[in-house]
């Protein structure tokens, strides 16, 4: 029978696996059963040792790395993890998912990008877990593990309401009856059969909750634990002795993975203008229409031209700028984690634009300062704060269609706006003709140079 603990370390039984660990120092010790279990489990694919976990360190990292991977790598091989998937592993498993919350809330706490990273692979963990079971067994083990972390019968919405907040869960996703999230089939039959004309009640259950959202909430419960968890250990760890070498080093290398991914998959990706990599913004490649608004709105529509066209543009052109070739959705933070290309390159370009309008923007409507940070993603604040990524969304540029209807005095095409069917792409397009035409300058000279030489040395000759 499948543990719930492999699906929910932090349930009663995954605590007692943590209590029988023992002596902390076995976590760097080499596992032969760990190790079986890795290069036994069905599909497992291994095309080198260095693939294989050896101890609850190693399976530690591999959690993240999976999760990275999937995330990112549009080649990534499912199978060199299936061992993260084998029920025989789950108390090897929560082990490492604990050492995981105490080195990320020990060393950079709830609000840090690898907290974050944390709580979302523990969410896709449980998913693909769920999804090798039966829908017997799926739905055994959802109902087990959601009547331990909602202990009410007939919960109200505001027991979701730190989930609401946190946007890990929405309020359309649920079936609210006078304010009572409604999860169980008799209590939603009880409630609404005589309600219900021209299907069966039992059918429209299914369509509407079934497994499938209360998996959701089960789901995004544990989710929000996992990041509760990560909060006390950091407020323990400020209070009290030094974080344990071990975790603090963990920790390391956990950031050692997040910056490796955004190396390899946070600045690649490729297009027809060839490689499109994250890099200083080069003015002479922006389009008409972002030329247009760095020189100033001297009208109106001064908002809209620098909140919602500028913003998304200035920040994707330079931190993420193949976000279309890619179509894979990404924050702020995995390209910039200090936020110190924000702050010291996009915000100043933004800020500059804004002063040049008639009047300045921020001067004339400060609270636009707001919208700006939201449409980077940082909710309605005035800064740019880790703590607050993700409360908004990071807004992808305008297309040129929505620029001709929403801002037409900004389109004034070029030659090369010709098939070109948003600004980034442009400026894609136009960075790459740029670095072309700099290389082949770059060798001519060097030709001219090799032939002056050549000519020089006959010529002594």
């Amino acid at each position: 029978m499948l543990s719930v603990a492999f699906i929910n370390p932090l349930s009663d039984e995954g605590k007692n696996v943590v209590r029988e660990l023992g002596d902390f120092e076995r976590v760097l010790a080499d596992n032969d059963e760990l190790i079986s279990i890795v290069t036994e489990s069905r599909s497992q694919e291994i095309s080198d040792d260095s693939f294989i976990p050896r101890n609850y360190i190693d399976l530690a990292i591999k959690r993240i790395e999976w999760y990275v991977k999937k995330k990112n790598d549009r080649n990534f091989d499912n199978n060199i993890y299936e061992f993260l998937f084998n029920p025989e592993i789950y108390k090897f498993d929560i082990i490492s998912y604990y050492l995981l919350c105490q080195a990320v809330g020990a060393k950079y706490g709830s609000n840090s990008r690898e907290s974050r990273v944390l709580v979302e692979s523990q969410g896709k963990i449980m998913e693909y877990r769920l999804g090798k079971l039966s829908k017997s067994e799926q739905t055994l083990a959802v109902n087990n593990i959601l009547n331990s972390v909602v202990s009410l019968s007939h919960p109200r919405w505001t027991f979701f309401e730190e989930l609401l907040g946190s946007k890990k869960l929405r309020l359309h996703e649920m079936i609210l009856d006078n304010g009572e999230v409604i999860l169980d089939k008799d209590d939603f039959l009880e409630r609404f059969s005589s309600k219900i004309h021209g299907r069966k009640p039992d059918k429209m259950y299914e369509a509407l909750i079934g497994t499938r959202v209360k998996e959701l909430v089960m789901i995004k419960m544990v989710m929000q634990n996992t990041e509760d968890y990560i909060s006390n250990v950091s407020a323990k760890s400020q209070r009290e002795i030094e974080p344990n070498p071990i975790l603090l080093q963990l920790a390391d290398k956990i950031s050692e993975v997040l910056a490796e991914s955004a190396r390899s998959y946070g600045f690649g990706g490729g297009s027809r203008g060839g490689s499109i990599r994250a890099s200083a913004l080069n003015p002479k490649a922006f389009p008409p229409c972002v030329k247009n608004v760095m020189e100033g709105i001297k009208s109106g529509g001064r908002n809209d031209a620098i909140i919602m066209f500028l913003t998304p543009f200035i920040s994707y052109a330079r931190l993420y700028p193949s976000v279309f070739s890619e179509n894979i959705s990404k924050r702020v933070s995995d390209i910039d984690p200090n936020l110190s290309v924000v702050e010291g390159e996009v915000m100043p370009l933004i800020f500059g634009a804004a002063e040049r309008c008639t009047p300045p923007l921020f001067e004339d409507q400060p609270q636009d300062k707001v919208n700006l940070i939201a449409k980077l993603g940082f909710g309605m604040h005035e800064t740019a704060d880790l703590k607050n990524e993700g409360q908004t969304t990071w807004y992808t540029p305008m297309s040129c269609e929505k620029v001709k209807l929403h801002l037409p005095s900004l389109c004034k095409p070029d030659e090369h706006c010709k098939k070109i069917g948003n600004p980034l792409s442009y400026y894609n397009r136009m960075t790459w003709i740029i670095r072309k035409e700099s290389q082949q300058s770059t060798g001519n000279e060097a030709g001219k140079t090799e032939a002056k030489t050549s000519k020089t040395q006959k010529d002594s000759k």
